[in-house]
């Protein structure tokens, strides 16, 4: 399993590599990310073994970082190759990020099963690169043959966290777990693993409107933003206002949730898909190619979400969040809509998919 670098990357990886366990228990499963980055952290957390590589994203801006980005992209290979030849894998499955593309690269050479995971409507330009190369690639969005071989796409939606799959029965667990009350609104908040500047800023202008609205909030900050937004509630605690530099049990979050403020990345908009949850969407425009813009329009098209651009979150997000948040029919008419884009059984489908390419490879052999 290769990739990395947000939770965007890794949760798929973990999701798949749970599914194939659960079909094939013998299966022996290696990790490769990028050094420093959260999956080094995340993936043995989950139980599994991980090796790293000494690699990174080009910057756009002209940076020093970017003198090292060939050193770093031959060494990643060397070892990539060096993982290869010890490891011996069967099958190798790339859901993007840094670690992603060295490993696809040197795997699809010598002869393994390769396969790519890609979560957005808009692929990057390293999947665009290696989908000639690969064997499968396991999409989340129609039309993506502009971009990749027709013949070797599979519409599958995005893996997600099991836990998130049912939330039936969980409100009450949630509310207690977050010590909030049942009988007022609460509004979840997420800017992804990492954390999002323009919301959490948004946010930050807002608490007193929580406060005065007798609104309750869920607020996930990222570690950079954490110690301000922890400060920042203080004040409003007893009032059901809280900040988490990071949501372990998300599922107990969506389920007591009324409405969502959170970015588009794809798994983040799977998720929302699944939950069923009226959802306010903030693309960043911090990301390759806009993706987010664009997979936050694929679910406008569908009347599934509201949108509002990065640059304006801070002057309209509270109008629109209090506004829409005390609008039922609204709430409940996006619920219905997002829930239709919703695709329940991707993790399974991939492992599926992967573990009949090997057989067949094997077949052949």
């Amino acid at each position: 399993m290769s990739g990395g670098g947000t939770g965007g990357h890794i949760f798929p990886a973990i999701a798949i590599a749970n599914a194939i366990k659960a079909l094939r228990p013998d299966t022996e499963f290696l990790f490769v990310g990028a050094e420093g980055k959260m999956e080094m952290e995340k993936v043995p957390a989950a139980g599994y073994k991980i090796e790293g590589l000494w690699i990174s994203g080009f910057q756009r801006k002209l940076t020093l970082t970017n003198l090292a980005f060939p050193f770093k992209v031959i060494s990643s290979l060397k070892k990539a190759k060096s993982i290869y030849k010890s490891f011996k894998p069967d099958a190798v499955i790339g859901t993007g990020g840094f670690a992603s593309g060295p490993m696809l690269q040197v795997s699809a050479k010598r002869g393994a099963v390769t396969l790519i995971q890609e979560q957005n409507s808009y692929p990057g330009i390293t999947n665009k690169l290696l989908s000639k190369k690969v064997d499968k690639i396991c999409v989340a969005y129609d039309g993506m043959e502009k971009y990749f071989p027709k013949e070797k796409i599979v519409i599958t939606g995005n893996p997600v966290r099991q836990d998130i799959l049912s939330l039936e029965g969980k409100r009450e667990r949630g509310l207690e777990y977050f010590g909030l009350s049942g009988d007022k609104k609460i509004i979840l908040a997420i800017g992804g693993s990492l954390g999002a500047r323009t919301i959490n800023e948004s946010i930050l202008k807002c608490l007193e409107s929580f406060d005065k609205k007798n609104i309750q909030l869920i607020w996930q900050t990222g570690k950079g933003f954490f110690e301000t937004a922890k400060q920042a509630v203080a004040h409003y605690e007893n009032k059901g206002i809280k900040a988490f530099d990071f949501i372990q049990k998300m599922d107990y979050a969506y389920a007591a949730a009324d409405l969502v403020i959170s970015r588009a990345g794809a798994i983040s908009i799977s998720e929302l898909c699944l939950v069923r949850k009226p959802c306010i969407l903030i693309p960043s425009p911090n990301v390759a190619e806009d993706h987010q813009t664009k997979n936050a329009m694929a679910l406008v098209t569908h009347h599934a979400v509201v949108i509002i651009k990065d640059i304006e979150a801070r002057e309209k997000l509270c109008d629109i969040t209090f506004s829409l948040i005390n609008d039922k029919e609204q709430c409940d008419k996006l619920s219905v809509n997002i829930g239709h884009l919703a695709y329940k059984d991707s993790a399974n489908v991939i492992a599926n998919e992967v573990l009949s390419l090997v057989n067949r490879k094997s077949f052949k052999n």
